[in-house]
């Protein structure tokens, strides 16, 4: 859509000037899903068309296509998804970023966890010579879980976390302890002795816990698209063997969902069932 504006200054305002305008990251235009091929091309013919009677064009350079599957598109060996956009083919991704979270093809979060891993340690070291200085353990953990932590654990509510990936969680939260204490492999440290130099426990999947609980409150206690994806089915038969674990089974345990659905309707209840489910809970 054509736009124009004008840049105030000491002097007054500038010539109008045309600026552009694209869809921004959230906005419900900015992902489409459908399920299947032939579906997904008439939602990109509509909305381009539709767009083009308000002047605005689709970037088919930004615009990708991802196929979600057990084991990923590749893996499958299904055949590449076409679709098209004014006669030019979309580029078809294994993995693509949204809202900072790296969502994959395969449907896992083990490449999200990689890459949020990656960037907590870039946090680190960017900070190094502070957190390695002769300040007090006590604030030196207390920067690292505030200012390290908080890039690793970001959209971790979401997460579904099987053994892999909790164990390269758990070795990260090693790693931040001998770094912050200047310890490497070569010392020969065991994991039970770092943790009592620090005073710390392991917790980084306990944390994740709480931080999904706390946003698991939230959600059944309105209704919204989040709402009605949790609770929603896939049609067919599920293959053979043990299912997989499922992103609320951490929270589930013994319990079924419509029990802990009721209990959240209760506040007060959800919050003395989960301490720390809300910071007012452990007082």
């Amino acid at each position: 859509m054509l736009q124009s504006a004008v840049v105030r200054t000491e002097n007054g305002d500038t010539e109008p000037a045309e600026i552009g305008r694209g869809v921004r990251q959230g906005c419900l235009l900015s992902r489409m899903v459908a399920d299947s091929e032939e579906g997904l091309q008439r939602l990109m013919d509509a909305l381009s068309e539709i767009g083009k009677q308000y002047d605005m064009k689709i970037n088919v350079k930004k615009t990708k296509v991802m196929r979600v599957c057990r084991k990923g598109s590749k893996k499958e060996g299904g055949n590449p998804v076409n679709i098209t956009i004014d006669g030019q083919v979309v580029e078809q991704v294994n993995q693509f970023r949204y809202l900072g979270s790296l969502i994959s093809d395969d449907g896992t979060c083990l490449a999200e966890i990689k890459s949020r891993i990656a960037m907590a340690k870039k946090a680190f070291n960017k900070r190094r010579e502070l957190l390695t200085k002769r300040m007090s353990t006590k604030l030196k953990k207390k920067v690292i879980k505030t200012v390290v932590w908080s890039v690793a654990l970001y959209g971790s509510e979401t997460w579904t976390n099987w053994l892999n990936e909790k164990d390269k969680l758990e070795a990260f939260e090693m790693w931040t302890w001998r770094n912050m204490e200047g310890i490497n492999w070569k010392d020969h440290v065991k994991n039970e002795e770092m943790l009592n130099r620090v005073d710390e426990k392991r917790q980084i999947l306990d944390v994740i816990l709480t931080r999904k609980k706390r946003w698991l409150g939230h959600i059944l206690r309105r209704e919204s698209l989040v709402k009605d994806v949790l609770e929603g089915r896939f049609e067919g038969e599920r293959r053979r063997g043990r299912p997989p674990a499922m992103m609320l089974d951490d929270i589930l345990g013994n319990e079924s969902y419509a029990t802990i659905k009721r209990r959240a309707m209760d506040r007060e209840g959800w919050r003395k069932w989960m301490p720390r489910t809300c910071p007012r809970a452990e007082h």
